[in-house]
């Protein structure tokens, strides 16, 4: 049995969607352990430890993994969706997609000019002062719009094979087409 170049592209557009969907949850579940561990775990802290730890902490983060994932998703989110026109489940993975680059904004709107002012030199109790609250308000917005965005994704993936419905008849057509019972017998 061969393969239709139809059938390869869908394979191809079910593998984009699926890497699509993981990358999303990868960085759903990053941005929520920030907001159920790391952050409460830090606001313990002094303000030279926090300050000290989100600053390594936003090092070590910049590295090719988590990149490779943050971008990923945004990527590959866009290309399920151009991939997916004219198929079920499209607008699922169009509203994943568009909750993710949502995602990605607050990140780079939001988050990472707060990391940028944490890294100048000051006293650390002013940095953590104007970093703390708006930070993890933040990092809750992205994480929140990176799970929803990896429950649309799901549920593109979970529809995508669906056979179409088909269009619902015209009244008219729809009486017609059952008519009324005829009694011979009249």
């Amino acid at each position: 049995m061969t393969n239709t170049n139809g059938e390869r592209r869908s394979r191809t557009a079910g593998g984009v969607l699926v890497a699509a969907t993981v990358a999303a949850g990868l960085m759903a579940g990053t941005f929520y352990v920030f907001a159920c561990a790391v952050m409460p775990a830090l606001a313990r802290s002094d303000d030279r430890v926090y300050v000290d730890v989100m600053r390594d902490v936003n090092d070590v983060i910049e590295n090719p993994v988590f990149l490779l994932g943050f971008m990923g998703a945004l990527v590959l989110a866009g290309l399920a969706g151009w991939q997916s026109r004219g198929r079920p489940g499209r607008w699922w993975i169009w509203a994943g997609a568009a909750a993710y680059a949502l995602a990605f904004l607050v990140t780079v709107a939001g988050n990472v000019p707060l990391n940028d002012a944490l890294a100048r030199p000051g006293d650390p109790a002013a940095l953590r002062e104007r970093f703390e609250d708006p930070w993890v308000a933040w990092n809750v917005v992205r994480a929140a719009l990176s799970t929803a965005a990896t429950a649309c994704l799901a549920a593109g993936l979970a529809t995508r094979h669906r056979p179409p419905r088909p269009a619902p008849m015209p009244p008219h057509r729809a009486a017609a087409s059952h008519g009324t019972p005829h009694d011979p017998g009249h």
